[in-house]
């Protein structure tokens, strides 16, 4: 069995999309897969079942929870393995975090066709964009008068596409941590 962590977008956030963490369990289970964890409610799914590409099972999951849910959930599917190769890359080190600062990563569902280059600084200053990979863009935001995390998800979107989404670094690191 191989273990993977399921993103999905935009549940439970801000009042869009309310989905219990019980119901989406089941829906996972249902698809068969075993192990079937939530982390947070903001659609963190770890789960394990025979190894599988990631897009397939993004297709999957997100076929269920249009029948389940009756509405549209984008997914991204990275395996645990991979996440960790991605937190042991440490893409933030050399950051200075500040009670203003906050790190996220994007994950993508195609290869990313925007035009910006890493690493990048926003004319503003507020956001910088550190790494961009096929699957990734990692970036740090701080937050101030000027700009906040709303601002930044709509220039990782018109940059990248509505089919991310995004995490904040701490909230991996729990993924990972409940993954053991």
């Amino acid at each position: 069995m191989s273990h993977y962590v399921a993103f999905l977008r935009g549940i439970n956030v801000g009042g869009n999309k309310p989905i219990r963490m019980e119901e989406l369990k089941k829906a996972f289970a249902a698809l068969g897969f075993a192990d079937v964890t939530t982390v947070l409610a903001s659609g963190n799914v770890l789960f394990a079942c025979e190894k599988a590409r990631e897009q397939g099972l993004a297709k999957r999951i997100e076929e269920k929870l249009k029948q389940a849910f009756k509405t549209e959930i984008g997914v991204a599917v990275r395996s645990v393995v991979g996440l960790k190769r991605l937190a042991a890359s440490e893409p933030f080190r050399g950051v200075k975090v500040t009670p203003q600062t906050r790190l996220y990563v994007t994950f993508l569902s195609e290869k990313p066709a925007g035009k910006i280059k890493a690493p990048y600084t926003s004319p503003d200053k507020t956001f910088r964009i550190l790494r961009v990979s096929a699957t990734e863009v990692c970036t740090v935001l701080t937050l101030s008068g000027k700009a906040g995390t709303v601002d930044l998800m709509a220039v990782l979107d018109k940059e990248f596409g509505r089919k991310i989404t995004t995490r904040n670094w701490n909230t991996i690191a729990r993924i990972l941590k409940a993954a053991g």
